[in-house]
């Protein structure tokens, strides 16, 4: 029989020692990088593990900051420091849409107030205009952003500290994403949603069917106060809604999504070290 041709490639001998001889060559004319290149890797090298390591920490403080300052808005108004305090709100209605119903209020008789109490000194007709309410001395001034982000983002907050207190002992609870999704993410969806319809077919009139919540009253045959059933104020059906609904979703979100990050934070770690070390075995 005559003998097949074996293709010429890495399995053949000859090339693997060529493939070997060039790879010898490489190392050998391969300059080290230079003192101040060597400086500048070490140094993004330990800030990332640095970060990688403690980003928890930094989460909590930065964002803590950030959760913080729509508290701060109304106390700068109360002191006559207008000019920052507008600023803060028109920050924040970037993210939320700041309705005066639907807001806590400082230095006033009392923390939230009606369509009807608010109609007393703003136009109720608008959205747009509406959300502009800051407040005034007789109402005292309101939060930067609404209940329900309070809930939501100071809740990731809150939660984040739980999630601290566990990993400080070397547990690290962790939630599924199913679970986060049927628990956290579909009743807030749901919530916000209908609040959203009620407010694109019902306006600012007080009438739509998230604003009397008629449909709840039928169900439970008018067995709580009117004021469960109506509006927007706290111990309404509507604010403990958007209230538990908002933890609800912050609260899971940590627990299913912390987890990751931290299992991604620590591998970023682990890669930086790795690196840190092949560059400080050049200058040994």
């Amino acid at each position: 029989m005559g003998s097949r041709a074996v293709p010429y490639g890495l399995a053949h001998p000859a090339t693997a020692a060529g493939f070997l001889l060039v790879i010898r060559i490489i190392r050998m004319t391969t300059q080290a990088p230079s003192a101040t290149t060597r400086g500048f890797i070490k140094a993004v090298d330990r800030a990332s593990i640095g970060f990688a390591r403690n980003w928890l920490a930094v989460f909590l403080v930065v964002y803590g900051v950030w959760v913080l300052l729509p508290f701060v808005a109304p106390v700068l108004m109360e002191v006559g420091a207008s000019g920052p305090a507008n600023a803060l709100y028109t920050i924040y209605s970037l993210f939320c849409h700041q309705l005066p119903e639907r807001s806590l209020f400082f230095f006033g008789p009392k923390p939230m107030y009606s369509l009807q109490e608010i109609g007393q000194f703003w136009s109720t007709d608008n959205a747009i205009v509406l959300r502009q309410f800051v407040g005034n001395a007789q109402l005292g001034w309101k939060m930067a952003w609404s209940d329900r982000m309070i809930s939501v983002y100071g809740g990731v907050w809150l939660g984040g500290l739980l999630w601290a207190f566990f990993a400080s002992r070397g547990r690290t609870p962790r939630l599924s994403l199913l679970a986060w999704i049927l628990v956290g993410v579909m009743p807030l969806a749901i919530d916000g949603a209908s609040h959203m319809l009620n407010d694109i077919v019902a306006g600012t009139t007080g009438l739509g069917f998230r604003d009397t919540n008629a449909w709840l009253a039928a169900l439970t045959g008018n067995a709580l106060p009117p004021t469960f059933y109506y509006g927007d104020q706290l111990g309404s059906f509507n604010s403990w809604a958007r209230w538990i609904t908002g933890f609800l979703f912050s609260l899971t979100t940590v627990f299913a999504l912390f987890p990751i990050i931290d299992e991604s934070m620590q591998g970023t770690a682990r890669d930086a070290q790795r690196q840190l070390a092949r560059v400080i075995s050049y200058e040994e």
